[in-house]
């Protein structure tokens, strides 16, 4: 199971659900009936479907209060479609899925707080991990990011395979965003065919592959420029 999405059996109580949710700092649960059928339980589900009718949660089972169906989007669509997905059902919360598997939930403060709507870049602190103590912190800045990964701007990006942890803040989130991540590809500044301007800025392009419970559940998708080829 990916980062960020947290599954449960339906039959699962709703006490035990609860203390799962806690536990992981997930915004919902997964819920599977036993016919495979899929939902989502979140704490307002809780609130409003047991405690405030009085009902028992150590008696209650998580399929009787899912919502269901759940509406989804895949990893690699825009943050204006799951927008759209969003407000066409109604629905705050999204699964997102890769290849039709579930890797992390998108919220609808996730693209109310998206940097690409506020026009800015994130702050970032790095440190290389590669069986060694870290080294000195290098400050940098996010351009892209999603619950899979970023986009890291800096004069002098780190070679591919290199491993390397990242602290941020969200704009408008006050949480701090804690993860590992591995590099994939890195560029030096490109100009254009004449060499006169430089077009697309140094940085490379990492992968997630252990973010936190709440980390992965914050992230954002966005694309200011093109993913590095």
């Amino acid at each position: 199971m990916s980062p960020g999405v947290v599954q449960i059996p339906g039959d699962v109580s709703v006490r035990d659900a609860a203390v799962i949710m806690q536990k992981e700092h997930a915004p919902c649960v997964i819920v599977r009936d036993s016919d495979d059928k899929i939902g989502i339980m979140t704490h307002s589900d809780i609130v409003h479907k047991v405690v405030a009718r009085g009902l028992d949660p150590d008696e209650v089972e998580a399929s009787t209060i899912m919502s269901s169906p759940v509406y989804g989007v895949e990893f690699n669509q825009t943050v204006e479609s799951a927008a759209t997905v969003m407000a066409t059902h109604g629905v705050p919360l999204l699964l997102v899925t890769r290849q039709n598997q579930p890797i992390a939930i998108l919220a609808a403060r996730n693209i109310v707080c998206s940097p690409a709507r506020s026009g800015s870049r994130i702050a970032v602190s790095l440190k290389v991990h590669d069986g060694k103590p870290a080294l000195t912190t290098q400050v940098a800045a996010i351009s892209q990011l999603s619950h899979l990964g970023a986009f890291v701007e800096m004069p002098t990006p780190f070679s591919p395979g290199t491993s390397v942890s990242l602290n941020f803040y969200l704009p408008g989130s006050g949480r701090q965003i804690q993860a590992h991540a591995t590099v994939l590809k890195s560029r030096g500044r490109m100009g254009t065919p004449r060499g006169a301007l430089e077009t697309q800025p140094a940085g490379m392009e990492v992968e997630f592959t252990a973010p936190t419970r709440h980390s992965a559940s914050r992230s954002c998708c966005f694309f200011d420029h093109p993913p590095v080829t």
